[in-house]
């Protein structure tokens, strides 16, 4: 009876279909979202336009033409000019340029540092958990925007590497604190202990077991992290404390046009509205791979609906009780 229920047993798995790997159940899963999908394809258009643009003008974007000062936008100059004569759309483009190069450097160096220190801190414990919580509460007591607009005007020979090093260094610290309480969790689970017992190396073990379950949190993160850095490099640049003249950013360009927005409209508000697209999108792309990342976020959305007494299921039989009649 037993060998017989194995048989069935084994047929049975075998006639099931093939799991779905998990990249590809959350490709169908993200697919299946319409906002991430919009997002994604703006971020694409976005990505095109800044990087493709500068070949689709003849102007470069700190080439003056003196004979066109801010002038409205016209077949020879699709966005305008400035004051000095110079390409709305050459600059605006190059400025998205900068801007996503800036936001895309400082999410892939603040998630990689902050998911070195949290797997290491959750991981060994001890005195390296206390010395490396202690540094990340230390920087977070630091006023991130004071310090980097203090440090900033000493690092111009620099260039704006260094400003991306700024934003790094102090955008990690609660992405580490999150992957630090996450890694306290799996590495009493049975496979980190397998692993270990098994004479495997501690950092093997945080690079082939720690790091690929808390994957899917630092992806998202570092989706949102590339919209909070090109707000924060737009906002430093506005301030005049990111990047610097001849070179331009959607920053420098809001705070170049601003005071002149209310006159010459086309100075201000087509860097003003990249901006606030590419925000959008990245929030978008950023709640679509949240729920396709989590087991859990769609496990109850396609439920079907129960059906009360008063809806049976269809093609079911139902039979009718006639009234009872009332006696006198």
């Amino acid at each position: 009876m037993t060998a017989e229920l194995a048989a069935t047993a084994q047929q049975t798995a075998d006639e099931l279909p093939a799991p779905r790997g998990r990249l590809r159940l959350a490709a169908a899963r993200l697919a299946g979202s319409r906002g991430a999908v919009a997002g994604l394809a703006v971020l694409v258009l976005l990505f095109l336009l800044a990087f493709a643009g500068p070949y689709l003008t003849p102007w470069d974007y700190a080439a003056p033409d003196y004979a066109s000062l801010r002038q409205p936008p016209s077949a020879a100059h699709w966005f305008g000019t400035n004051g000095l004569g110079q390409d709305v759309f050459a600059q605006t483009v190059r400025g998205l340029q900068k801007s996503l190069v800036i936001g895309l450097l400082v999410a892939v160096l603040s998630t990689g540092l902050a998911s070195l220190v949290g797997a290491c801190a959750g991981y060994f414990g001890g005195w390296t958990d206390r010395v490396l919580t202690f540094l990340v509460d230390l920087l977070l007591i630091f006023p991130a925007f004071l310090v980097i607009a203090v440090l900033s005007p000493r690092l111009r020979g620099s260039g704006w590497i260094a400003f991306v090093l700024l934003l790094a260094v102090f955008n990690w610290m609660i992405t580490a604190r999150v992957v630090r309480s996450m890694t306290r969790s799996l590495r009493e689970r049975e496979f980190v202990a397998a692993a270990r017992y098994m004479g495997v190396g501690p950092f093997r073990i945080i690079w082939r077991h720690v790091l690929p379950n808390v994957s899917s949190f630092l992806i998202i993160d570092a989706t949102v992290t590339v919209g909070g850095a090109v707000m924060s490099e737009a906002a430093l640049s506005y301030f005049g404390f990111g990047v610097r003249p001849p070179d331009v950013s959607l920053g420098t360009l809001l705070a170049a046009g601003a005071s002149d927005a209310p006159v010459f409209p086309w100075l201000f508000y087509f860097a003003a509205g990249l901006l606030v697209l590419f925000v959008l999108a990245v929030n978008l792309v950023g709640d679509g791979l949240r729920d396709a990342l989590d087991p859990t976020a769609a496990a109850g959305r396609h439920r079907p609906r129960r059906r009360g007494p008063l809806h049976p299921p269809a093609g079911s039989r139902t039979t009718a009780t006639p009234p009872r009649r009332s006696t006198p």
